[in-house]
């Protein structure tokens, strides 16, 4: 069975896409950790950051640029929003298939975890 990110990326599963592309997918999460909290995947499986290799680097900063976009498309751009991505169960990873999360709408607070 696909892991539910491929599936949301091949519309096998409801979600609320705010954009997608060729090789990204951007949708809010479920558990809302802010007023905006989207998540950009790359459509092509990544199980997290630590199995990113040198043939994906396209790939990964092109979820930057997109989650800049979405920011901007957001209202969150001037504003602030925070970028986070989760490595591994103690990094509080719970989907195994990476994903930037986008998180704006209010003042972030640090330290983070």
């Amino acid at each position: 069975m696909a892991c539910v990110f491929c599936q949301i990326a091949a519309h096998e599963l409801d979600a609320r896409i705010v954009y997608e592309d060729e090789s990204a997918v951007a949708f809010y999460d479920i558990l809302q950790a802010a007023p905006v909290h989207i998540l950009v995947i790359p459509r092509q499986h990544i199980t997290g950051p630590l199995d990113v290799d040198g043939t994906q680097e396209q790939a990964i900063g092109h979820l930057i640029a997109v989650a800049a976009h979405i920011a901007r498309q957001e209202g969150i751009a001037e504003s602030g929003y925070r970028l986070v991505t989760n490595q591994g169960r103690d990094g509080g990873q719970s989907v195994f298939h990476l994903h930037v999360h986008i998180l704006g709408g209010r003042r972030m607070s640090w330290p983070p975890g």
